[in-house]
């Protein structure tokens, strides 16, 4: 009975080999050379900036060299009236520009998201300026405003305005002239993005829209903004951040003038830092500079509801 009840019992289920860990590591070892080379040069470089900003280093005066502690930051609150300046027209800059590219990057993605003959051609001719280099850029404007050979002088032959007149020279005028410069080569880029997520919409939505007899603006408000919200968001809170660093537009067409009324923060940084070689307080403007880009972006992205409910 023993050897039969014996016989009868199931075989019992073969034991399962442990599972190694390595395939699910695999991926994180694969990427951690690229990983650990970036998080190295982006590390670096803002901790370095972190530290110098608490110190006082100025290669040509090396005798007062040491540490400052927050003196810098002290001054930047206390005693520069030159931040707050170009605090303020940075924040004017970056409000106006990124408010137009927006408008008219936004109809063009629409235009040229329309059936037309040449529709490449015309989408090449609008995506060109953004393949141009930002000081190229400057430089083709800096010919184009040129009180000799430029726009004022053309304008002058048909009886607009007088001749030698400096668009770039001009208080009154130097502030609309770069951001018109900015324009030709920041448009693009909020075109392209647009205009890649309106390929991405339903045609049956408009399709469906037309038949309850929505014409072409509730369909655009209640159907094209909708989907696009994401994307803007993002677009502008990406050319807000570039629009706020620009210093290769202004410095090679402005320099920051005249009489200080284009220089941005970052120009005012790149100026303490390379002319006058304030190299610890060019360091705490930067820290500053930082916190309220990454204050004003977590604000932005919490205000707008960032990937939530279209």
């Amino acid at each position: 009975m023993a050897q039969a009840a014996a016989v009868a019992k199931p075989p019992a289920p073969p034991r399962r080999r442990r599972a190694s860990a390595t395939p699910r590591r695999l991926p994180y070892l694969l990427i951690a050379p690229a990983a650990l080379l970036m998080l190295g040069f982006i590390a670096y470089p803002v901790l370095s900036v972190f530290w110098y900003s608490l110190q006082d280093y100025n290669p040509t005066k090396p005798w007062r060299n040491g540490f400052a502690g927050f003196d810098n930051f002290t001054r930047i609150f206390t005693e520069d009236p030159l931040f707050r300046d170009t605090l303020v027209f940075s924040a004017k800059w970056v409000f106006v520009e990124v408010g137009l590219q927006l408008m008219f990057g936004l109809a063009l993605a629409l235009i040229v998201n329309q059936t037309f003959v040449g529709r490449a051609l015309g989408r090449a001719l609008v995506f060109s300026p953004w393949a141009v280099s930002g000081v190229l850029t400057s430089a083709i404007w800096v010919l184009l405003y040129n009180s000799q050979t430029g726009i004022t002088r053309y304008l002058a032959d048909m009886g607009i305005g007088e001749y030698g007149v400096s668009w770039l020279s001009d208080t009154s005028t130097v502030f609309p002239a770069a951001v018109v410069a900015d324009l030709w080569r920041g448009v693009p880029f909020f075109a392209i993005l647009i205009l890649a997520d309106l390929q991405s919409v339903s045609k049956d939505l408009y399709e469906a829209a037309e038949v309850d007899g929505a014409g072409r603006l509730k369909q655009f408000w209640h159907i094209t903004l909708p989907h696009l919200k994401d994307a803007i968001i993002l677009s502008t809170l990406l050319r807000a951040v570039w629009e706020f660093n620009n210093v290769d537009l202004l410095y090679t067409l402005t320099g920051g003038g005249p009489a200080g009324s284009t220089t941005t923060l970052p120009l005012y940084i790149a100026n303490t830092s390379v002319d006058a070689h304030d190299f610890g307080y060019a360091s705490a403007l930067t820290t500053v500079a930082f916190v309220i880009l990454l204050f004003c972006s977590m604000v932005y992205l919490r205000l707008s509801k960032f990937g939530g409910e279209k």
